[in-house]
């Protein structure tokens, strides 16, 4: 037997097949062309001809099978990557609100340093713009700029210190702070 007698006697069983498992005439259609193609390439293993009917159909139910666990993947992972853009939504989000709150803390501090290291630190630290930005911005050499930065940020950490007793773990991270004397730039009392 040849592809086209096979076809020719099998197709619309093959294809009533299909519509009885898969919902949209469009997939039956998509199924109906791989079930030909498979049928064409595997037909050389074809041992016995009278086994015809059963072994396309045992390659139409593999073909569905199939079909059934792309469509599931799939979901799985339009479902993840969904999880995914929404989850890094919040924490952008959060990131952005603690930013703000950080922000605000911090510009009473900043603003109490002389004019020039707190643009400095307003552009670089608060607004978010690169060093490398800045110097051009300025007319400052980079080399020139990175030294101020250090210096001013050395600054922040005194008037920081001047306010408050902070404890810090291994890592550095903030643990507790404690009020030492109150300045007009401090709100931690």
């Amino acid at each position: 037997m040849n592809i086209e007698q096979i076809w020719s006697a099998y197709q619309s069983k093959l294809k009533g097949y299909l519509h009885n498992n898969i919902a949209n005439p469009d997939d039956v259609d998509d199924l109906l062309q791989d079930i030909l193609i498979k049928t064409h390439h595997k037909l050389p293993t074809l041992n016995d001809e009278s086994k015809i009917k059963s072994w396309l159909f045992q390659i139409a139910r593999n073909t569905i099978i199939d079909f059934y666990r792309r469509q599931q993947v799939e979901r799985e992972h339009q479902d993840s990557q969904e999880n995914s853009l929404w989850n890094e939504e919040q924490e952008q989000e959060q990131e952005q609100g603690i930013i703000q709150q950080l922000s605000e803390c911090m510009s009473p501090f900043i603003n109490a340093l002389p004019e020039a290291e707190a643009l400095l630190l307003t552009a670089i630290e608060i607004n978010g713009m690169s060093q490398k930005d800045y110097a051009e911005q300025t007319g400052i050499k980079y080399s020139t700029l990175k030294s101020q930065v250090q210096k001013s940020r050395k600054s922040l950490h005194q008037l920081f210190n001047a306010c408050c007793t902070f404890s810090v773990d291994s890592q550095g991270n903030l643990m507790d702070y404690q009020p030492k004397v109150h300045r007009p730039y401090c709100k931690c009392s």
